[in-house]
């Protein structure tokens, strides 16, 4: 299973992506959701082939030349999955494509 959603072609919705993303612990593990979120996405964009515009590079993996987005929680979503909901406040550090682009720590 992958998340995904088209709110993010509607920037006044985007937001909602987030508060959709926390409710999945109403049907999954947070472990579960945690996956469907990340590495689950980049496994099905690999399933592109040709299409998929990542394809010269890893996905989802922290090593030289990969390309992968990372986010530093305040606190354990494994224990408390509505973090997810509220990253304004619980995503301290936010890393996309090499560059940090939220940094409160």
């Amino acid at each position: 299973m992958a998340f995904g959603t088209d709110l993010l072609l509607e920037p006044q919705f985007a937001a909602r992506q987030s508060t959709m993303a926390a409710r999945l612990t109403d049907f999954y593990s947070p472990a579960e959701a945690l996956r469907m979120l990340t590495s689950d996405n980049a496994e099905l964009v690999a399933l592109a082939g040709e299409r998929n515009p990542y394809r010269k590079a890893a996905l989802g993996q922290v090593k030289e030349g990969a390309w992968a987005d990372l986010v530093l929680v305040d606190g354990n979503p494994l224990e408390d999955f509505s973090l997810i909901g509220n990253p304004d406040e619980a995503f301290v550090v936010i890393i996309k494509d090499g560059q940090i682009h939220k940094n409160t720590l």
